[in-house]
């Protein structure tokens, strides 16, 4: 089974609204000091959508893409109850593959979905068409998992849980691949005490600041700046998630 194809539905449920509420209000912090005028922004694997919808209820018009439609149709649904003058625009497509008809004026990707992309080729073409339709000094903020976090969950086993879901989630770390494999297994309630399981496998890889900044660079983004989880100090050696904030050359 694919990523996310069952943990579509629950995904919203495990998460906590709280913490998407501060990253989308520390994203908007970051668009009020851009050097041009934010107003269009793109999500770039956008999931359930969630960061989407928050920035649209800012005012912002949104265009949101992920490769994963199980995902868009949990977004979908959560647009239709959006109380915003303009919903988001959702569009289904990979990372490497993206296309928008006109360019925007941000670019954001969060709770790293870059680690997904298990290939530096991948990760370099992602870059590339970013760049390619991102406006000339607009900004690009994308976060990932740093690979301290990533090495540390070797071995590890997690749970979530809902009244409606429970979720086991069985991690290992690969040193020769740097990639962490996720193993999960989600039960979700159907009815009464019947539950169905279903089985997920997601792989992440751990990529080092200095490649990123590198195939940045190629990409056409000259500041580039790191910092910790929401904050703008550097991040530290146990920071489990560095903010990539990228300005695309003039």
């Amino acid at each position: 089974m694919s990523s996310y194809e069952a943990l579509a539905g629950a995904y919203d449920g495990l998460m906590q609204d709280g913490l998407y509420r501060k990253r989308a209000d520390y994203l908007q912090r970051q668009f009020q000091r851009s050097a041009i005028p934010v107003r269009s922004v793109l999500d770039l694997a956008c999931g359930t959508g969630t960061i989407a919808c928050m920035l649209a209820e800012k005012g912002y018009t949104v265009t949101a893409t992920d490769g994963s439609e199980e995902m868009l149709t949990e977004a979908a649904r959560k647009a239709a109850d959006l109380k915003a003058d303009q919903p988001p625009f959702f569009l289904h497509q990979s990372m490497p593959r993206l296309r928008l008809a006109e360019p925007v004026d941000a670019v954001v990707s969060t709770l790293d979905s870059l680690n997904y992309l298990t290939r530096p080729g991948d990760v370099q073409e992602t870059f590339r068409r970013v760049a390619k339709y991102l406006k000339s000094g607009g900004l690009f903020i994308f976060d990932v998992n740093s690979p301290y976090k990533l090495r540390r969950m070797d071995g590890q086993m997690y749970t979530d849980e809902t009244e409606d879901s429970f979720c086991v989630w069985r991690t290992t770390f690969s040193e020769k691949t740097r990639v962490c494999t996720y193993w999960v297994d989600l039960f979700q309630r159907v009815r009464g005490d019947s539950w169905r399981r279903s089985y997920e496998e997601h792989r992440e890889r751990a990529w080092e600041e200095a490649e990123l900044r590198e195939w940045l660079a190629a990409a056409g983004f000259s500041r580039v700046k790191v910092t910790g989880d929401l904050k703008m100090s550097p991040p530290k050696p146990d920071e489990d998630r560095w903010i990539f904030h990228c300005v695309r050359d003039r």
